[in-house]
């Protein structure tokens, strides 16, 4: 289950948005210890701005690992959660307009995952 849900608008990319939100975030910035991300977030400019927010270092699991036949697990449980998301059809769709409304679509998603578990 996702620790922080940030939802950003088309403009911002990932790497900012993902740098905003552990600024924003003072419960993660204390007991991150290491991050893990795709291929998409490679670099040291990424690294040394979560290092001096949280502290944490950056791991970087990259699609090259699973065409040699390595699965890295960390990336699984990622791709997981995307194609959980994907199973809520509000959320396929992009049908909401304001940003608000899909971080909660995003919290109901994974509640009834839980509830379903359960």
């Amino acid at each position: 289950m996702p620790h922080v849900i940030d939802v950003t608008t088309a403009d911002i990319n990932d790497r900012t948005g993902a740098i905003q939100m552990f600024q924003n975030e003072s419960e993660i910035q204390n007991s991150l210890q290491v991050l893990c991300a795709d291929g998409g977030y490679t670099g040291d400019s990424f690294a040394c701005a979560i290092k001096e927010c949280t502290g944490a270092d950056v791991q970087i699991s990259k699609k090259s690992d699973l065409k040699k036949g390595e699965i890295t697990p960390k990336r699984w449980i990622v791709e997981r959660s995307f194609a959980w998301l994907e199973k809520c059809r509000r959320l396929w769709k992009n049908c909401e307009g304001l940003i608000e409304n899909s971080i909660q679509i995003i919290n109901i998603a994974f509640i009834s995952l839980m509830l379903k578990r359960f």
